[in-house]
């Protein structure tokens, strides 16, 4: 089983902040007056200041707010990848297998469109259900751990490939664990021993 995060490991950035610029550009008048509460959270929430649910809570409320206004938002979405697809990093299309699995804190939505384009068919993302406007639950960290227990049960992954020691809930159940800077692969973990 191999196992990929998403945003920072797969794609060259961080899904959840490019959607906001994507908005950003297109809707400035009614997107910027939720920057400067975005920015500073998004920041805190990477930085751990504040837990996945202050993140959630902090959010939602915008988040329904504003997607409230599309009748339908998927070809938002679906728009934002025609432009940001571009995104996705070589290394993984020279290494993809169809049995690839992605577990990523990407809200769901956005990851579904992106790996049916590239043929990635197994795939999880956060709980975020845009025509609600409600944020569910956030796969990241020790979450991330949970929803992919959720759904493959108490396995063992082959390799897992992340940017982040955030992941290290995945990595304690990997055999082997690589690193990705850019397109740069580095192994930090072989045959469950961390080197």
């Amino acid at each position: 089983m191999r196992v990929f995060d998403f945003d920072n490991t797969i794609y060259d950035g961080e899904s959840i902040f490019d959607i906001f610029l994507y908005f950003l550009k297109k809707d400035f008048k009614n997107i910027i007056k939720y920057a400067p509460k975005f920015i500073k959270d998004f920041i805190r929430y990477k930085f751990d200041k504040i837990t996945v649910d202050e993140a959630m809570e902090s959010y939602g409320a915008a988040f329904k707010d504003y997607c409230q206004k599309y009748d339908n938002i998927y070809a938002e979405f679906e728009k934002f990848w025609d432009i940001n697809q571009k995104k996705l990093k070589n290394f993984y299309f020279d290494i993809q297998d169809e049995e690839d699995i992605v577990v990523s804190g990407c809200p769901y939505c956005l990851l579904k469109i992106i790996c049916d384009r590239i043929g990635i068919k197994y795939y999880i993302g956060s709980d975020i259900d845009p025509i609600k406007g409600e944020i569910n639950s956030i796969c990241y960290k020790e979450h991330k751990l949970d929803v992919f227990r959720s759904v493959y049960g108490d396995v063992v992954i082959d390799d897992f490939y992340t940017d982040s020691m955030a992941d290290k809930p995945m990595m304690d159940i990997s055999k082997n664990v690589f690193m990705v800077d850019g397109d740069k692969i580095t192994q930090i973990k072989k045959d469950g021993i961390t080197i």
